[in-house]
């Protein structure tokens, strides 16, 4: 007796061919399924959640200037967000030489020994004026991604774009309108409009909030304690926010 192929077996079954239970999706594709299927499985809490999924209010500008999130799943439903997760840690090198790493591991000392937490901060951002920063805590590696990158949904926040610099003459939205500038600890982030072809002339942890952002040319100095990246993005994030002060 002939064995079936699996395109026969398909076609001859009446149940539909689940890719995830087969493992034939990749890692992106699953948790793109699995958003899905808890967007359509989820019951607001908030008043602003029922407006949302009854599709009463579609422009995420009027949540942002009106309303505050309460819930991840309104930014989820309003616009299609992509994210990256920004080098907090770092790893154990020998004479403080460890390579740097996603996670931040910290330690407390109890009577049972000792108790890890790990943090992370994700960025999120659609890349047309909309971005979050979020940072979460948790004792393990995955939960701490999830609430950071639920927080940052629920950070998100408009910003303005235009061409701020004298040599472009442009009238396209690629850089910042002014010189703006955010502060957080000993940290200073200050940022310049570019002309057209320059890119991100700025840090590579930077980089990765201004391109979610929607900005592909600008000029960034940064002064203080550099290295600690928790306060380089929220001085970058304080930055970004005061773009809106421009008036036109």
């Amino acid at each position: 007796m002939e064995k079936k192929s699996n395109q026969q077996y398909r076609k001859n079954s009446r149940a539909p061919f689940d890719r995830r239970k087969h493992g034939e999706m990749s890692y992106a594709e699953k948790r793109e399924a699995d958003k899905v299927d808890k967007l359509s499985s989820w019951v607001p809490k908030t008043k602003l959640g029922k407006l949302v999924k009854a599709k009463k209010i579609t422009n995420i500008d009027e949540v942002i200037e009106k309303y505050k999130i309460l819930e991840s799943e309104i930014v989820d439903l309003l616009i299609k967000l992509k994210e990256d997760i920004l080098n907090i840690g770092q790893a154990k090198g020998k004479f403080g030489g460890g390579k740097r790493r996603i996670w931040r591991q910290t330690q407390k000392k109890t009577k049972e020994g000792n108790v890890a937490t790990f943090s992370t901060m994700v960025v999120v951002g659609d890349e047309n004026g909309h971005v979050g920063l979020g940072y979460g805590r948790a004792k393990e590696t995955l939960p701490a991604r999830e609430k950071s990158l639920k927080k940052a949904k629920l950070n998100i926040i408009k910003i303005e774009r235009g061409c701020g610099s004298f040599d472009c003459a442009c009238s396209e939205s690629h850089t910042v309108p002014l010189k703006v500038e955010g502060k957080c600890g000993s940290t200073r982030v200050i940022l310049t409009p570019a002309p057209q072809g320059t890119g991100l002339a700025i840090g590579d942890e930077l980089k990765k909030i201004l391109k979610l952002a929607g900005i592909t040319d600008v000029y960034g100095k940064t002064f203080g304690h550099k290295r600690t990246t928790l306060n380089l993005a929220k001085a970058c994030m304080i930055a970004l926010k005061k773009t809106t002060q421009f008036e036109k």
